[in-house]
């Protein structure tokens, strides 16, 4: 790159973001080289397990097979013309459709999580449900429709007026739903994640969504699912949805889908609902969508987590990591953290404050391990392995989550 560590922050503070910048030199100016499986490369050198990028790498980074179906395709046809038809996209559809929810039979790609949620804010307009219901502390993206949903005022309240007649509930509160959709919902769209990821990965009773299906169904609303973040395996089930027996009106998935390697994201309905988008090809649509080389990500990355059994992997992982999590935590630092909760890979270490988890994520990064903060959720870190991780790298973990908490517990006395 011919570029020292510190030049690349400061062109990223210069012409990208000043305060990216700034947080980039309070995380020590690490700047990402290559990825590999469960870990980074920086370019110094240093080596650092991956249990963040925001639940994108569920089969690790540069996985090979979805690599070299990304290569091949660019070598062949990257992007295509969008008046004919290419020879990938369809087998995406396919590939991701054979995996969903019976019933969810209908496709539109995009590029990211906020824009399949877009899509079906629209499909849901298109069939007359211009009242939108999510939850608090929800999160949906920040284009202002799905900004509307993301029940945060710190994201919302420089970019008002958002849509309109957007309502929020509570999250696991299912008379509080009732009471919002009324006597009939006809004119109302629900939107609900399986697992709140970004407001601290909060995890519901057991039925709840199966009760929120149950209360759209009651009284004709429609129903949204936003398996983003928790869809192809990261709950240690193909999705959360699918788990508790819902087939929702429309279900949205990004993140893992990309195999790590291209960005792309789903909008999935029901051949009823997805009708007015096939009745007029023209009536939603966006120069990248379905592009090819982003479409042969998503088949290999299909084809891998199928193959490798990583929905399985997770699950197991995931009841390995969470008791084990809570008993460093009780041993180590009692007063410290708050609660250990989660399921499959996908799992929220909540500590007494913001400072605190501001320090813990420091804490990581000096010991090699990456993980995230939460956007709803400022006192909750978050991990988000990929499936692939190995024993040692577990072991590793958790020897790096001791370790940060040790270090906390002792400044503080």
């Amino acid at each position: 790159m011919g570029r020292t560590e510190t030049e690349l922050v400061a062109l990223h503070a210069r012409h990208l973001s000043s305060g990216r910048g700034r947080l980039a030199a309070m995380f020590g100016g690490v700047v990402e080289e290559s990825a590999r499986g469960a870990e980074i490369i920086a370019t110094d050198g240093r080596n650092y397990l991956n249990c963040g990028g925001y639940g994108v790498f569920f089969v690790g980074g540069g996985h090979p097979r979805v690599v070299a179906a990304v290569r091949g395709q660019a070598g062949r046809l990257a992007l295509s013309t969008r008046l004919f038809l290419d020879p990938v996209s369809g087998l995406a559809a396919e590939a991701l459709t054979g995996v969903a929810p019976a019933g969810l039979d209908r496709v539109h790609f995009s590029g990211s999580g906020t824009e399949a949620v877009e899509a079906a804010v629209k499909l849901a307009r298109a069939h007359g449900r211009r009242r939108l219901i999510s939850m608090r502390d929800g999160y949906h993206g920040k284009t202002l429709g799905a900004l509307s949903l993301t029940a945060k005022a710190l994201y919302q309240d420089p970019f008002r007026p958002l849509l309109p007649d957007v309502q929020h509930v509570p999250f696991g509160d299912t008379d509080a739903l009732a009471a919002v959709l009324g006597d009939c919902g006809a004119d109302a769209c629900v939107v609900v994640e399986p697992v709140q990821s970004e407001a601290g990965v909060i995890v519901p009773r057991p039925g709840y969504l199966a009760a929120v299906a149950a209360l759209c169904r009651e009284h004709r609303a429609f129903l949204v699912v936003d398996e983003v973040m928790t869809g192809l395996g990261r709950l240690g089930s193909w999705w959360g949805c699918a788990a508790e027996g819902v087939r929702p009106d429309v279900l949205v998935t990004g993140k893992a889908l990309s195999g790590g390697v291209m960005p792309v994201a789903a909008t999935l309905a029901t051949q009823e609902v997805f009708e007015p988008f096939d009745s007029d090809p023209f009536l939603h649509t966006s120069t990248y969508s379905g592009a090819p080389i982003a479409m042969a990500a998503v088949s290999a990355t299909i084809g891998v987590i199928r193959d490798e059994g990583l929905v399985e992997r997770a699950a197991a992982i995931g009841a390995r990591l969470l008791p084990a999590l809570r008993a460093v935590a009780a041993d180590r630092a009692p007063g410290l953290v708050r609660e250990i909760r989660g399921a499959g890979l996908l799992i929220g270490i909540e500590l007494v404050d913001a400072g605190a988890a501001g320090e813990f994520l420091l804490e990581m990064v000096d010991r090699g391990v990456v993980v995230n903060h939460s956007l709803n959720a400022h006192p909750v870190v978050r991990l988000t392995p990929p499936a692939v991780l190995s024993p040692a790298q577990e072991a590793r973990l958790l020897e790096a989550v001791e370790g940060a908490l040790n270090a906390i517990a002792k400044s503080l006395t």
